[in-house]
């Protein structure tokens, strides 16, 4: 019996599987079938301006994706990026528009305001204890407000590419003047690479995953339990602040206040989707990237093939549970 337990099957010995996981696999694959689909039931689906638009959502999702992968492993959550992704986008578009400061220093901006407030929430979760469900959703509400106050209840828009300081778009779409290349989606490779490393490579990213995994254990053990809690809330805002600029590189309208509810559910849902545990202790961030990719994809293709915003969320949400239904029977299989 040990000896079958060992051997397993052809799929789970198989080196890619073993290298990427079975989950993250299946993930894959289901990007793939989605994309056939979309692609087979409408002809414009397959036109290169629904690719752009399918990137410009994966860029500002994915970063979210990315930091609240960090909280999720810890057994947390940060219910803050959405709306904190308009706020930090909104203070660094005023700061350069109303204010006249330079694009470099409003990107700044917008960064260290999603590092601050990360420090905040890692302050009410791992210093006061509070539960992160709750921490993080009344910073929601405070990053909801925070950028209406700043620029009076106005929309700002970021400087259009085609003015002086509208060269940063470049770095999501470069304009040849003959054809769009989205080159922010290399930022999201090279992100995943680099935060795929710390998460599984270094001594803050494993003790992220053994706080997850048992957090009493590791405070036991003479760890620093509170510091590398904390720091995982500091990158979720950290890659809000990134979200932020991506997602003002790709829109080409105004940033409004009060917008983002709801943006922080298709970042935890696509990393749910892609393996990370709601109970903690396990994740990938090349499987969250996956899990973005499903949730772009039933974005933008659902209109294509007829199917409306309320569907839409319905889809989403029916995707949600059968992601969190396999988190659930994982870990009861492992208990």
């Amino acid at each position: 019996m040990a000896n079958n337990e060992k051997k397993g099957n052809a799929f789970s010995n198989n080196p890619l599987v073993k290298a990427v996981g079975s989950q993250q696999i299946v993930v894959l694959l289901a990007v793939v079938v989605l994309f056939l689909v979309f692609g087979i039931a409408s002809k414009s689906f397959r036109q290169y301006t629904t690719l752009l638009s399918l990137l410009d959502t994966v860029y500002y999702i994915a970063f979210m994706a990315i930091g609240v992968t960090f909280c999720l492993i810890t057994g947390g959550v940060d219910l803050s990026i959405g709306t904190g992704m308009i706020c930090y986008s909104l203070i660094g578009a005023f700061c350069v528009v109303k204010l006249g400061m330079p694009i470099g220093v409003g990107i700044l901006i917008s960064l260290l305001c999603g590092v601050i407030m990360g420090v905040w929430n890692g302050f009410l979760v791992a210093a006061l204890n509070l539960p992160p469900f709750i921490a993080t959703l009344c910073t929601m509400m405070i990053t909801r407000g925070l950028g209406s106050l700043v620029t009076g209840g106005l929309s700002v828009a970021w400087p259009a590419s085609n003015s002086a300081q509208g060269a940063y778009r470049n770095l999501f779409k470069f304009n040849t003047g003959s054809v769009i290349i989205p080159v922010g989606f290399i930022l999201v490779i090279v992100a995943t690479i680099v935060m795929s490393t710390v998460l599984n490579k270094t001594r803050p990213g494993r003790y992220i995953i053994a706080i997850g995994s048992n957090k009493e254990a590791l405070r036991l053990s003479g760890v620093n339990v509170v510091k590398w809690q904390w720091l995982a809330y500091i990158i979720s805002g950290l890659f809000t602040g990134f979200a932020a600029i991506a997602y003002a590189g790709v829109l080409s309208s105004s940033v409004a206040p009060g917008a983002g509810a709801g943006l922080e559910m298709d970042a935890v849902c696509a990393a749910i989707i892609g393996g990370t545990s709601m109970s903690g202790g396990s994740g990938t961030v090349i499987g969250t990237i996956l899990g973005v990719f499903v949730m772009a994809l039933l974005k933008i293709g659902l209109p294509f093939v007829g199917f409306q915003a309320n569907m839409q969320q319905i889809i989403t949400g029916l995707v949600l549970i059968l992601a969190v239904f396999i988190d659930v029977v994982k870990n009861s299989k492992k208990a």
